[in-house]
């Protein structure tokens, strides 16, 4: 094998079919777009969601619901997985930096702490925001909040 007998596979490659080439080509006449109107003209072509004057799927549907460009989107952080943070790599204060370095958040996110679990660890707690329960239960359990 040598590069001037290389050539595609068996059966890979067709030849295109030249429309609107004469009786002869065996789709002379209408070339495959049928009788006359708008589609057999040339430079036709329909907007998208079209469907043949039937009210269009997009205008059938109803609008519904409302959304809020202005809301703020939080990943949420129980007390029961902070007190497991701080058990397992023995911690006395989890910011954001120790949460993207153990994979419970990402670069752009923000934080709230919410107070599902229980906390008996004493830690300083770094995050966005806050839920009143679990402010309560870290202040309770001795540590301290700071909001970001």
């Amino acid at each position: 094998m040598n590069l001037s007998n290389l050539k595609p596979a068996e059966g890979s490659t067709k030849n295109r079919k030249r429309i609107g080439r004469g009786t002869g080509s065996g789709r002379g006449g209408t070339s495959t777009r049928g009788h006359k109107g708008a589609g057999s003209r040339s430079g036709t072509s329909t907007k998208v969601g079209f469907e043949g004057g039937q009210m269009p799927l997009q205008r059938r549907v109803p609008k519904v619901g409302f959304k809020n460009p202005n809301r703020v989107e939080y990943v949420s952080l129980n007390l029961d997985a902070l007190q497991i943070l701080a058990d397992t790599h023995s911690l006395t204060s989890i910011d954001f930096e120790v949460l993207k370095e153990y994979g419970l958040a990402s670069r752009n996110d923000l934080v709230k702490v919410l107070g599902r679990g229980e906390l008996k660890a004493k830690l300083e707690v770094k995050a966005h925001a806050f839920s009143a329960t679990a402010q309560a239960a870290i202040e309770a359990a001795g540590g301290s909040i700071v909001k970001l």
